[in-house]
């Protein structure tokens, strides 16, 4: 498989993520630059972390607008597969190729720390091969992580089945507790109606080899990677 990585002004997980798919994943990985118009005939396409174009006026809202972005929604309104983290949720999001939205963090403040999630679904290929009664140790590195939805849409999204992942204790208890932004009904990671695309504010690339502890991240990009080659 080929996976595209785009890299905007001020991202800074992108080879995090490009060090996932081809060294542990053994996967064919092309950059792909905001200013580019051409996605290298690639098969799925991940939009990784950081602050593109330094998160000014509001995270995501300025990178919707770079020309890659007109090929990445094309390509997703056609069935490819998109995923993105953190930031890459917020502009999905921003996008309109995921609903809702990422506001700041019910602190106001930034939190970067290691939290539990637990997999709500297995109809998905970012979800098919996890385990949905355990807890994955995955961090979290963010302003603006706490999902919001309105009542309708959420709604839909209970009836699309589209919540991939909720915030819980290391035990897979979903709790207010276990919240570490505020985020609706502990919400960590969603779907599109299509169900390829994927968002979600963990770092799973950042939890993908034994140096870091945690190899959790590792079946998450995974899934997606055994996934799509069946």
């Amino acid at each position: 498989m080929k996976f595209g990585v785009v890299i905007f002004p001020g991202s800074n997980c992108d080879h995090d993520m490009i060090y996932v798919l081809r060294e542990k994943l053994g996967q064919e990985v092309v950059e792909l630059w905001h200013k580019d118009t051409d996605l290298k005939k690639v098969d799925a396409i991940a939009l990784p972390g950081g602050f593109s174009y330094g998160d000014y006026l509001r995270s995501g809202a300025l990178a919707k607008f770079s020309p890659i972005m007109e090929k990445v929604i094309a390509f997703a309104n056609k069935g490819g597969y998109v995923f993105g983290v953190c930031n890459g949720f917020q502009i999905l999001c921003e996008s309109g190729l995921l609903p809702g939205a990422l506001l700041h963090n019910n602190n106001q403040k930034f939190i970067c720390k290691n939290i539990y999630i637990k997999t709500e679904t297995k109809k998905t290929a970012f979800t098919a091969l996890l385990d949905t009664t355990k807890a994955m140790k995955i961090p979290i590195a963010h302003g603006e992580g706490r999902y919001f939805a309105d009542k309708e849409t959420l709604q839909n999204m209970h009836l699309n089945d589209q919540i991939l992942f909720r915030y819980c204790d290391e035990k897979a208890n979903i709790s207010e507790s276990s919240n570490p932004n505020g985020s609706l009904e502990n919400i960590a990671g969603i779907c599109n109606t299509g169900r390829n695309v994927f968002g979600m504010m963990p770092h799973p690339e950042r939890a993908a080899d034994k140096e870091l502890r945690s190899t959790d991240g590792l079946a998450i990009i995974g899934s997606l990677v055994k996934s799509m080659m069946k």
